[in-house]
C-alpha cells in the first residue's frame, strides 16, 4: 500500500504540488473568517441540572441573564446622587431599540447589591437581541460616552469579544517566536537550508489546515474559541514531526546512492508507514474527547483529530511530491554539517550499552523519579473557567473582579434556586351567557404565584451554614417558578460553597413544592466534576482498546502494547503532578504571568489527558517499529533494543526538541488555559523522550527478553496480513545504484540469523545491474565463501551465489528443468505489485547450530535435499539460455532442518 502511494506521488508530484498550492491559496480567506465565529463557554453538560437552571434563566425570567455589565464609577459623587441617576439614564436612553431588548439600573431595582460599598460605583444590566456580538459592536462606543463617569465594560459578550482578540494575538506571538527558532534548530539537524525549510512549509499547510477545519465545524456545531490556540499547536507541532521523520529517511536512501523514485518508495514504506500509524493513534486517542458532552472538549477533540490527520496527509503526500522533485537537491544550500544524528555511536550507544548491562537498576530509578513527580496529584482541587483566564490588563476582567470585591459578596456569582410551586385552578366571575343561553363560569388555569409561597422555604435556606442572605429575584407565572438567590461568604469554587449547594440539594421540599432546582457557578462545577468521572471510564476504554489494536498491528505482541499503555499512566501521571505544583499551588505564577486560583480546570486535565496519551504513543511507535525490525533481522532481543534505541535516540530527542519549541511558544499566551496544556504537553513530552523512551522502555524490554514477542498461534496469520514492519536494508558500500524491494518481499523475507551465529567469510560482490534499471539490493546473510567463476563468454569471470534470493507470494519462477540454480547475474522476479526488479541472489543460511525459539514461523521438517554444486560452463562454449519464466502458484517460505544446519525453503501455499 505505502510502496504504491510513493510511486504514485513521485510520479504525479507535480500535479500534487500544484494542486496543494492552489487549494491551499482558494481556502485561506475562508479559514481566516473564523475570527469572530468563536463561542465562549462549553464547560458545561447539557444533560446537568446546573445547564437547566442556566436555560429558565434566560426563558422563564424575561432574559433576566444580563449580556453586557456597564460598571460606572465617580471620584467624588454618590450614586444616590441625582446627577449620578441622569448621567447613566442618559447614555442608556441612546441606544438603539434594535440591539437592546432589557435595561437594568439600581435606579430602576432598587437593588442595594448593585451600588459599591464606597457607594461611588454602580453597573447597568444589558441584554442583547439578535446577533449578540454584532449588537455589542453596535452600543460599544455609545456606552462609553457617559459625561462626568468612568466607564468600564464586561459580562459575557465583552469577555467573548476579549477572547477573540487575545487568541489572535496569541497565535500570531506563537508563530513569531517559534518559526525563528524552529529554522535554526532545523538547520543544525540537517545542515541545509532547503531540507529545514521542508517541514516549516507542512507545518504552515497544517496551520491554514487548522484554520478552515475549524471554520468548517461553525457551520454545524459550536466551537470553543480555546480550541485555536490547541488545534493550531497541535497541527504545527506533529506537523514538524512527521516532516523531520520523513525528511531523515529519505535523505538516507539519497545518501545510499539510489534513485529518487527509489528513494521515495522506500521512504514511504518505512518512514510513511510508521507516521501513518503514528497519526492514527494520536487521532484515535483525541476522537476520545467526543464521548464527553461538554462543547469544549467535543470541538477540540474534533478539531484536534482533524488537524493530525491533515498533518500526516501533508506529510505523506505534499511532502513526498517536493521531495521528489528536489532529489538530491534537497541537501542544497548546506550551511553547516548535519547534527540529526543517525544515532549509530557516540552518546546514544552509550546509553543503551549502560540500560542493556543494568536494566533492574534504571526500572526502578526511574519509576521512582515519575511516581515522584506525580504525588502532588494527589491533592489536586479541580475548579472551573472564569474571568480569571484572560490577563489582568483585560478590561472585562477589571469589572468582573471590581464587582466581586467592591460590591455585595458574590452579587453576581450567587447560587440560583428555581422552587418549582403547587398551584390550584381559581374560579372566576360569571359571564355573559354563552352560545346556548346559559350563562358559565371561566376558570382560570392557576393562581399566580407570589413570594409567600416560597416563605418557608426561603426562611430554612437562610439558616443554612455559612448563607449570609436570600432574595426572590425573578417570578415566572407561566410555568409557577419563583427564583431564589442564595449569598454567601467565600470563593465559588471553594469547599465551603460546594458543600453549601450540596446540602440544598439534599433538602426536602415543603409540601406545596413541586420540585427545587439548583444552579449557579458552584452547582455547575459540581455537575461538571460528575460528568466528567461518568465518561472518563468509557473515554479509558475506548482510547485503550483503540491503541491496543493499533500496537498488535504494529509490532504483533500482546505484551508491548500493555507494557506502552502502563508507561503512558506513568508520563501522564508526572505531567499532572506538575500541573498542581505550578498552577494549583502557584509556583510558576510569576514566571509564566497568571493568577492562581488554586484549583486546576477539570476539562483542561481530560484534554492533557487524550493529548499527552496520543503525543507517548508517538514516540513509542517510532522506537519499537525499529526494536521490532532488529528483532526480526537478528532474533535477539537484547541486541535489538539496544540498536533500536542508539538509532532512534537522535532523531526522537530532534523530534521532541523541535516540538517542545512550538509547545513552548504557544505557552506564552495570555490565555491561562493554553498556558496549563502549554506546560502539561511540555513536561509529557521531556518526561517522555529522556526518561521513559530512553531509559525505561528499554530497561523493561531488556528484563522482559523474549517475552516481548510473543504472540500465540491464532494471531499470527491475522498479523502478518496486517503488521507494520520497517524494513532494514543492508546496502553494500559499494556497487551499482539500489532501488527498495516491492512490499511483498520485505513483509516475507525471513530475519537473517544473529551474525555471532555465522562463521565469518569473505563477502561476495554483488552481480552487475541490468544497464535499463538499477539493481535492488534485498537483505543479504553472510556468504559461505567465494563462489565459482562463471565465464559469461568474452571477459573475465564473475562470481556468481549458488541459490536464488527469497521468494515472493504469487511472483514468476523459473520453469522445471531450466537452469535458474547456475549461471551468474542477477535474477528477475516480479513481486506482487508486479514491479519488476533486479536483485543479485542471495546464498543460503550456513549450517549453524540453532537455538530453539529464534525463527519467529517454524515450520515442519522435512526430507533434505541434496545440495546442488554450482554448474561452471566452459569458456568455449556459447551460453546457454538463462531462464524460462512460467506463471506458478504462490509459495511460502520456511524452515527445513537437516544433519548440516538448518536453510530455507519453499512450499505451496
Amino acid at each position: 500500500m505505502f510502496e504504491s502511494l510513493g510511486r504514485f506521488v513521485y510520479r504525479g508530484r507535480w500535479t500534487l504540488l500544484v494542486l496543494s498550492v492552489a487549494v491551499a491559496a482558494a481556502v485561506a480567506p475562508f479559514g481566516m473568517e473564523l475570527f469572530g465565529r468563536m463561542a465562549d463557554g462549553g464547560f458545561e453538560d447539557p444533560a446537568a441540572e446546573s445547564t437547566t437552571a442556566a436555560t429558565w434563566n434566560d426563558d422563564w425570567y424575561s432574559g433576566d441573564s444580563p449580556d453586557v455589565v456597564v460598571l460606572y464609577a465617580h471620584p467624588t459623587v454618590t450614586v444616590r446622587d441625582k446627577r449620578y441617576k441622569k448621567a447613566v439614564h442618559d447614555s442608556l436612553r441612546r441606544l438603539p431599540s434594535t440591539h437592546v431588548r432589557r435595561m437594568a439600573t439600581y435606579w430602576t431595582t432598587h437593588a442595594d447589591t448593585m451600588i459599591s460599598r464606597d457607594s461611588r460605583s454602580t453597573y447597568a444590566l444589558i441584554t442583547l437581541k439578535g446577533d449578540k456580538q454584532r449588537a455589542y459592536a453596535a452600543i460599544e462606543q455609545k456606552l462609553r460616552t457617559v459625561q462626568g463617569l468612568t466607564v468600564k465594560i464586561g459580562g459575557s459578550v465583552p469577555l467573548l469579544d476579549d477572547l477573540n482578540t487575545q487568541t489572535g494575538a496569541d497565535l500570531a506571538r506563537a508563530e513569531a517566536i517559534s518559526m525563528p527558532v524552529l529554522l535554526v534548530l532545523l538547520v543544525l539537524v540537517f545542515g541545509s537550508l532547503v531540507a529545514a525549510g521542508l517541514p516549516l512549509l507542512v507545518g504552515l499547510l497544517s496551520v491554514l489546515g487548522a484554520l478552515v477545519l475549524l471554520r468548517l465545524l461553525t457551520e454545524v456545531t459550536d466551537v470553543s474559541v480555546f480550541s485555536l490556540n490547541v488545534v493550531t499547536m497541535l497541527g504545527l507541532g506533529l506537523a514538524i514531526d512527521y516532516s523531520l521523520f520523513v525528511l531523515s529517511a529519505f535523505r538516507e536512501e539519497i545518501r545510499r546512492g539510489v534513485s529518487t523514485e527509489a528513494a521515495v518508495v522506500a521512504t514511504m514504506a518505512t518512514a510513511g508507514r510508521t507516521v501513518a500509524f503514528s497519526g492514527l493513534t494520536v487521532a484515535t486517542a483525541l476522537l476520545g474527547l467526543l464521548l464527553f458532552p461538554q462543547m469544549f472538549l467535543r470541538s477540540i477533540g474534533l478539531g484536534a483529530a482533524a488537524v493530525v490527520l491533515v498533518a500526516m496527509a501533508a506529510a505523506l503526500v505534499v511532502l513526498p511530491a517536493v521531495l521528489g522533485i528536489l532529489g538530491r537537491r534537497v541537501d542544497a544550500l548546506r550551511l553547516t554539517p548535519s547534527f540529526g544524528g543517525r544515532g549509530n555511536g557516540g552518546a546514544w550507544h552509550a546509553v543503551a550499552s549502560s540500560v542493556m548491562r543494568t536494566p533492574m537498576l534504571y526500572l526502578v530509578g526511574v519509576t521512582a523519579v515519575l511516581i515522584s513527580l506525580a504525588m502532588p496529584f494527589v491533592d489536586v482541587k479541580f475548579g472551573n473557567v472564569d474571568h480569571r483566564v484572560l490577563p489582568s490588563r483585560v478590561e472585562s476582567r477589571q469589572v468582573a473582579e471590581t464587582i466581586d470585591t467592591s460590591f455585595a459578596r458574590n452579587s453576581m456569582a450567587a447560587i440560583d434556586v428555581h422552587v418549582l410551586v403547587e398551584r390550584d385552578f381559581q374560579e372566576g366571575d360569571p359571564l355573559a351567557p354563552g352560545p346556548l343561553g346559559q350563562g358559565h363560569t371561566v376558570v382560570s388555569p392557576v393562581t399566580p404565584v407570589q413570594p409567600a409561597d416560597v416563605k418557608p422555604f426561603r426562611d430554612r435556606l437562610r439558616r443554612l451554614p455559612g448563607v449570609t442572605g436570600v432574595d426572590v429575584t425573578g417570578f415566572s407565572q407561566a410555568n409557577g417558578a419563583v427564583r431564589l438567590a442564595v449569598r454567601y461568604e467565600g470563593d465559588p469554587m471553594s469547599s465551603p460553597a460546594r458543600s453549601l449547594v450540596t446540602l440544598i440539594r439534599s433538602m426536602e421540599p415543603e409540601p406545596n413544592v413541586r420540585s427545587v432546582v439548583v444552579g449557579g457557578p458552584t452547582a455547575a462545577q459540581l455537575d461538571l466534576i460528575a460528568s466528567l468521572a461518568a465518561t472518563l471510564p468509557w473515554m479509558a476504554l475506548v482510547v485503550c482498546g483503540a491503541t491496543f489494536v493499533l500496537l498488535f498491528a504494529a509490532f504483533g505482541s500482546l505484551l508491548l502494547p500493555v507494557k506502552a499503555l502502563l508507561m503512558n499512566v506513568l508520563s501522564i501521571g508526572a505531567s499532572f503532578g506538575v500541573i498542581v505544583w505550578a498552577f494549583q499551588y502557584g509556583n510558576l505564577a510569576s514566571f509564566l504571568g497568571f493568577t492562581p486560583t488554586g484549583t486546576v480546570e477539570a476539562t483542561v486535565t481530560v484534554l492533557i489527558l487524550a493529548v499527552v496519551f496520543g503525543l507517548s504513543m508517538d514516540y513509542e511507535l517510532f522506537l519499537l517499529s525499529r526494536v521490532r525490525a532488529e528483532w526480526l533481522r537478528t532474533g535477539d532481543n537484547t541486541a535489538a533494543v539496544a540498536a533500536g534505541l542508539q538509532k532512534t535516540g537522535g532523531i526522537i530527542t530532534s523530534a521532541a526538541l523541535l516540538l517542545l519549541v512550538v509547545i513552548g511558544a504557544f505557552s506564552t499566551a495570555g490565555i491561562t488555559i493554553v498556558k496549563l496544556l502549554g506546560v502539561g504537553m511540555f513536561v509529557a513530552i521531556v518526561v517522555d523522550a529522556t526518561l521513559v523512551r530512553a531509559l525505561l522502555v528499554p530497561a523493561t524490554m531488556r528484563l522482559m527478553g523474549a517475552a516481548n514477542w510473543w504472540l500465540p498461534g491464532p494471531l499470527r496469520g491475522l498479523h502478518r496480513r496486517i503488521e507494520l514492519r520497517e524494513h532494514i536494508t543492508d546496502h553494500p558500500a559499494s556497487g551499482p545504484a539500489a532501488a527498495p524491494a516491492p512490499a511483498s518481499a520485505r513483509a516475507l523475507a525471513p530475519p537473517t540469523r544473529p551474525a555471532a551465529a555465522i562463521r565469518p567469510a569473505p563477502p561476495t560482490r554483488p552481480a552487475p545491474a541490468s544497464p535499463a534499471r538499477p539493481a535492488a539490493v534485498l537483505p543479504r546473510s553472510p556468504d559461505p565463501g567465494p563462489a565459482a567463476p562463471v565465464s559469461r563468454g568474452p571477459g573475465p569471470a564473475v562470481p556468481r551465489s549458488p541459490a536464488p534470493g527469497p521468494a515472493i507470494p504469487g511472483s514468476f519462477r523459473p520453469a522445471p528443468g531450466s537452469s535458474s540454480d547456475a549461471g551468474p547475474g542477477p535474477v528477475l522476479r516480479f513481486g506482487a505489485d508486479t514491479d519488476p526488479i533486479l536483485s543479485p541472489c542471495l546464498p543460503p543460511p550456513q549450517a549453524v547450530r540453532r537455538k530453539r525459539g529464534l525463527n519467529p514461523y517454524p515450520g515442519t521438517t522435512a526430507p533434505r535435499r541434496p545440495r546442488q554444486e554450482p554448474k561452471v560452463q566452459p569458456a568455449d562454449e556459447p551460453p546457454e539460455p538463462r531462464l524460462t519464466w512460467v506463471k506458478v502458484q504462490p509459495r511460502t517460505r520456511v524452515v527445513r532442518t537437516g544433519p548440516d544446519g538448518w536453510r530455507w525453503q519453499e512450499v505451496d501455499g
